[in-house]
């Protein structure tokens, strides 16, 4: 049956004006826009007094092992995303060898969670993406291939510098993933065992990406004391491999480096002059989310995650990293240095043993414990295996405005979802809707449906998605512009957001006056070439 949208305002994710228009859906295309007369065999949805625009694209997520539990993905739906990006921060579920499963897990297991219940023994990325279409997805997604992971079938885990042998395995892997659908590659700077990693090593799998139009999609190796040297390493790598960069969740940390902001802007503009494609996501928040072990010094992650436990057992060991936390490592993001024990929270855990800690701050934790709060925090790295989550205070409203207005912006949730998460998971994108286009006016209406629809699938090359347009795939979310907003907090994150009325994917209605409907019609989004199509 048809279905046909009646009497909404099109915003259509051009960025152009929006207009009065019905919209009409066969199957999973968006068929006919314009006044389209009702028939007797048609679905009617009416949009009066609601805003029909594309379906949301999050090109930061962390569903990665989310996705194979519950393909529903509730968080996301209901906020109106109807496609992710995957494969964040250079780790994530695939390529991986069965030899390393288990200390990949743990490795994974403070982003992505950890579960007895899938098969882990898929190997490559093409397996995963299979693994993903056999739990019927609740929206459309799409990968990237980690470098961690390429790096650790390569040469393992060891914290050293790839020789010639290694890098052409790196090259192969890289080109072997993408080859499957891979739509780019990401890393994460600040993460093992990417962080040993150097920018030739970088440059060469790019130079693969590059030869299938893909993207890069960089957590840089510092947003803070060093973010202008890290800012170059990755133009570097653009101008050397001819990749398409793409930084994630775009920020400066630390109230002593915001003076670097206004150069930040023009290491931007200098790259976009010198033809290197730029762009970033920005979740619309002044608080960061990862996993707690970023707090311990690089050092302390040599060796991956059994490393890391034997470390925080020995009390000289741990002296060490009190040492040079308080005293920092040039080139080091030092979380403690610009956020502080006391903003610093813990958002999950593995066992029962340390829910108490969820929603405490390290001081807080210290305090619950009796302890000094860095001894705290060492002991619930050690006791929960390193699988814990936190979120950190970096920054202003007026830097997440100054940025969410660059061209180069498109929004993102990069959320955790396991425990007491960031609120963001929730309600990045109705958040930016409410707070920022109607109570704040930093973006028009068009603007923000902009950057949270075509800009992120133009940047990704999403072929037919993006944007409300005749022969396009019906992905859509109707909102209500008078009251969207989210409704978590950072003490009561888990909250579905408020106004977002419909969402459909692929042309089935996943979300009906404000309610999950039970259907999942996701795809996997492949690149074939220079586009990612199903």
């Amino acid at each position: 049956m048809k279905k046909l949208i009646k009497n909404g305002l099109v915003v259509d994710g051009s960025g152009h004006k929006g207009f009065k228009a019905d919209v009409l859906i066969d199957g999973d295309k968006i068929e006919k826009i314009g006044d389209i007369c009702e028939c007797s065999d048609m679905e009617i949805i009416d949009a009066k007094g609601l805003v029909v625009a594309p379906g949301f694209i999050d090109t930061h997520s962390h569903s990665d092992l989310q996705i194979l539990v519950d393909p529903k993905v509730m968080p996301k739906v209901m906020q109106g995303i109807t496609t992710e990006v995957l494969g964040q921060d250079g780790i994530s579920m695939a390529p991986l060898p069965k030899e390393f499963v288990s200390p990949w897990r743990k490795n994974l297991a403070g982003l992505d969670g950890d579960t007895d219940n899938i098969d882990w023994n898929y190997e490559t990325t093409e397996n995963y993406l299979k693994m993903i279409e056999n739990v019927k997805p609740g929206l459309n997604e799409c990968y990237l291939v980690p470098h961690g992971n390429i790096r650790m079938e390569a040469m393992g885990l060891e914290n050293r510098l790839p020789n010639e042998e290694d890098l052409e395995k790196m090259r192969q892997i890289t080109r072997r993933e993408m080859e499957a659908g891979a739509v780019g590659l990401s890393t994460g700077l600040i993460y093992m065992p990417c962080a040993y990693s150097e920018s030739k090593e970088i440059i060469e799998m790019c130079k693969i990406v590059a030869e299938y139009d893909g993207i890069f999609v960089i957590h840089q190796r510092s947003e803070a004391d060093t973010i202008l040297d890290s800012m170059e390493e990755v133009i570097k790598i653009g101008r050397e491999s001819g990749v398409k960069i793409h930084y994630s969740h775009f920020k400066v940390c630390g109230k002593k480096n915001w003076d670097k902001i206004d150069k930040v802007v023009e290491l931007l503009e200098k790259a976009e002059a010198e033809g290197i494609k730029v762009s970033f996501d920005q979740y619309p928040y002044v608080a960061g989310s990862t996993m707690l072990g970023v707090i311990l010094p690089p050092w302390v992650h040599d060796g991956g995650t059994n490393k890391v436990l034997e470390r925080l057992a020995d009390k000289e060991l741990r002296r060490k990293m009190v040492y040079d936390i308080e005293h920092g490592i040039h080139g080091w993001d030092n979380f403690v240095e610009f956020a502080g024990l006391d903003q610093i929270f813990v958002t999950s855990v593995k066992t029962e043993k340390n829910k108490d800690a969820i929603g405490l701050s390290l001081t807080e934790l210290g305090r619950l414990r009796g302890k000094d709060p860095y001894e705290a925090t060492f002991d619930l790295l050690y006791e929960e295996e390193n699988a814990v989550g936190m979120v950190d205070f970096y920054g202003t409203e007026e830097h997440v405005q100054l940025f969410m207005k660059r061209p180069e912006m498109n929004a993102c949730t990069d959320g955790l979802l396991g425990g007491k998460p960031h609120p963001r998971v929730f309600g990045a994108f109705p958040r930016i809707l409410g707070k920022y286009v109607r109570e704040d006016k930093a973006l028009s209406l068009e603007e923000a449906v902009y950057k949270m629809t075509k800009k992120p699938a133009t940047t990704f090359n999403m072929t037919g998605r993006g944007e409300i347009k005749e022969g396009n795939y019906a992905d859509i979310c109707i909102f209500n512009p008078e009251t969207v907003i989210d409704k978590g907090t950072f003490t009561k994150p888990i909250q579905y957001p408020e106004g977002i009325e419909y969402v459909i994917i692929n042309g089935k209605v996943t979300v009906e006056n404000g309610k999950h409907t039970e259907n999942r019609s996701g795809v996997v989004l492949r690149k074939k070439g220079k586009e990612v199509i199903k």
